[in-house]
């Protein structure tokens, strides 16, 4: 069996390979790579455990024997919900090995969204923390409990803390060789942004994913001394790949992992195994360049990467001086393209801008609404193609005739402008998304559950500007009298809506403005919930 999606044109394909790009190995290459002396070296610090890569790779092998003991046969599915522990990628390995394609849902997702990813692919295995106990009940009765395995609590040798749902122990094997895999298959699903309902998912391959990976090392120079915190989710693209946990493996580096990204969590990680990379999304660098004159040890820090959305100029200046280390911008996708600024870009360069693509293949065009490029420096909608860049969505043929062009190009939905040098610089969205603190938030899928609720006629859910987290999310709402913000709160959560998803702030109105062809103006919304303040009282009307 294998998994459906959109290949590479077949002289893409061949000229990526022969450029060297695309290499024919698994993902697992980046820890099975580390062979006689590199095997003793430190993979992953997590908590009081040490992981060489000896380890990494012997418990993914024992693991995926017990995943095929199981019945676990490629081309299988799996979606998998696990916190920032060193088993998150004991899981990733071991399913790769087997040719087993995951999810990697994020730790903040909630029973709605698995149970959405769970009908797009029909799992064979779910991973979930024994510690959510209530959503290991709902997901038993949504996939059956004999196809859950439970995480608890870390055992001396490595594997020890998994167990089935249904109370049977975790059988293991004896570790035969992985199955042959594909490289131009898929290997696993990133998620997207989810700018049109529940996030969709994104098949990658281990040859475009590997590239993206080996290149994203290249670019900024990692190798064995590199001890990267991985403070973000696991499973965001930026943890993962650019260059993420993945990267500082292929390097032979060391990974440190931490529970949240705050300053109270992070900073004695950072002094206690000098840490010399982080990665962070603009709402937690403010936090943590407020934190730094506080005390804590940050002098191993060398550089701090952000992404995941637009940082400001004035906050990025900061960074050398409160943090002592360098900044880098990422602007990325889970779809594909990955832009840096480079770690000897002046100055003005690092601050403004938030890179340049990172692939000489990568292919960008900025284009006006009627799909003419745009002059240098006037702000466009950023398409793009390239060997790391996906093809199709998962079965969304009709979604993807509308974000792919002829050519294959495929619409970020980005707004941007092109700098000199050939930087681009991010100036919004084009797509009816909320970039909260960088979780994407897609308006319609909250409009859709608010809708839903008996005293809520209509809903339009936008986004509105806020100094810490970029933007938060600004629902109007259409209600009866009596209808009140926590009533509505509590009745999403009860919709299994994960809490990054609720509306920050909510406004009741009797009517919506609409456009010229009756439909709602988000725009003129937009504009009012600039004059809203998250903090203040629940409003009616729209004064």
């Amino acid at each position: 069996m294998t998994i459906p999606f959109t290949p590479w044109p077949a002289a893409f394909a061949e000229r990526y390979r022969a450029k060297g790009y695309w290499t024919g190995d698994p993902l697992t290459d980046v820890i099975d790579r580390h062979q006689g002396v590199a095997a003793e070296a430190t993979a992953i610090l997590c908590g009081e455990r040490r992981l060489r890569y000896a380890d990494l790779q012997t418990l993914s092998l024992r693991l995926a024997a017990a995943f095929r003991a199981q019945g676990l046969r490629p081309g299988d599915t799996a979606l998998v919900r696990l916190p920032n522990r060193a088993e998150f990628y004991l899981v990733f390995f071991a399913l790769l090995r087997c040719g087993v394609v995951p999810v990697n849902a994020l730790n903040s997702h909630g029973v709605y969204e698995l149970t959405a990813y769970a009908r797009q692919i029909e799992p064979a295995l779910v991973v979930l923390s024994a510690a959510d106990s209530s959503l290991v009940a709902l997901m038993a009765q949504t996939v059956g409990a004999e196809r859950l395995l439970l995480l608890g609590a870390p055992s001396d040798d490595g594997i020890g803390g998994f167990a089935w749902a249904d109370g049977d122990a975790l059988g293991e094997d004896a570790a035969g060789p992985d199955p042959v895999a594909d490289p131009s298959g898929v290997a696993f699903f990133q998620l997207s942004g989810g700018s049109t309902g529940t996030p969709k998912l994104i098949p990658r391959t281990h040859d475009d994913y590997l590239y993206s990976v080996r290149r994203s090392v290249e670019i900024c120079g990692l190798d064995g001394s590199c001890r990267f915190l991985c403070a973000l989710p696991a499973p965001h693209n930026f943890t993962l790949s650019s260059p993420g946990a993945l990267g500082v493996f292929h390097a032979g580096g060391t990974v440190v992992m931490a529970g949240d990204p705050s300053p109270a969590t992070c900073f004695p990680l950072i002094a206690r195994h000098r840490v010399t990379w982080a990665a962070l999304v603009p709402p937690m660098l403010s936090v943590w360049l407020e934190a730094a004159g506080g005390g804590g040890d940050l002098s191993s820090l060398e550089v701090v990467q952000v992404g995941g959305a637009k940082l400001s100029p004035a906050i990025a200046e900061r960074v050398p001086e409160r943090l002592g280390c360098r900044l880098q911008q990422v602007f990325g996708m889970a779809e594909g393209l990955v832009n840096y600024t480079r770690l000897d870009d002046d100055p003005w360069t690092v601050v403004n801008t938030q890179g340049r693509p990172m692939s000489p293949d990568d292919e960008i065009r900025i284009l006006d609404a009627a799909g003419h490029p745009v002059p240098p420096g006037a702000v466009g909608e950023l398409w793009t193609r390239g060997p790391y860049t996906f093809r199709g969505y998962y079965k969304a043929d009709a979604h993807n005739a509308r974000v792919f062009d002829a050519e294959g190009f495929y619409c970020s939905g980005d707004l941007v402008s092109l700098a000199p040098g050939g930087n681009l610089v991010v100036c919004g969205r084009n797509k009816d998304q909320i970039n909260r603190g960088g979780e994407k938030i897609d308006a319609q899928e909250v409009e859709d559950l608010l809708a839903a609720h008996p005293a809520v006629s209509h809903a339009a859910v936008v986004a509105m500007p806020d100094a810490l987290m970029g933007e938060r999310s600004c629902a109007f709402v259409i209600a009866t009298p009596s209808t009140k913000p926590s009533e509505l709160r509590r009745f999403l959560r009860g919709q299994g809506l994960a809490d990054f998803k609720l509306p920050d702030r909510f406004v009741f109105v009797s009517d919506l403005p609409k456009t010229a062809v009756g439909k709602v103006d988000k725009q003129t919304l937009r504009e009012r919930a600039k004059h809203q303040s998250p903090l203040s009282p629940p409003g009616r009307g729209l004064g």
